[in-house]
């Protein structure tokens, strides 16, 4: 199994950007696909990015797709969330999660990381 942490997280004004990390220890990195998901208060989950274990397949929310960018670095068992032009409907909090594969759903994955908070001011 591989356990997920994330960082990165803020407070930024909006048109900001903020770059998440999520570092994953445990089982062969390589092994695994990895997506962002997102939780507001008071609304629930909702898929963000993901990325397939190789790093050449990947899959965005129409909300961010071309304004966020998930890549990985598979020598530093490391995935990223970039994330340029931040609007105050991003505001929630970020989670990393581990799959077999890459998908848009999030019961698919079985591994997750505690969250890190993304707050957007206008």
């Amino acid at each position: 199994q591989v356990q997920p942490v994330e960082s990165g997280g803020g407070l930024v004004q909006a048109g900001a950007s903020l770059r998440l990390s999520c570092a994953a220890s445990g089982d062969t990195f390589t092994h695994y696909a990895f997506g962002w998901f997102r939780q507001a208060p008071g609304k629930e989950r909702e898929f963000v990015a993901a990325i397939s274990w190789g790093g050449s397949d990947t899959y965005y929310a129409d909300s961010v797709k071309g304004r966020f960018t998930i890549s990985r670095d598979n020598g530093e068992d490391m995935v990223y969330l970039q994330m340029n032009n931040l609007k105050p409907e991003d505001t929630a909090v970020y989670f990393c999660a581990a799959s077999v594969a890459a998908s848009r759903i999030g019961k698919l994955y079985d591994y997750w990381g505690q969250g890190t908070q993304v707050t957007v001011s206008s």
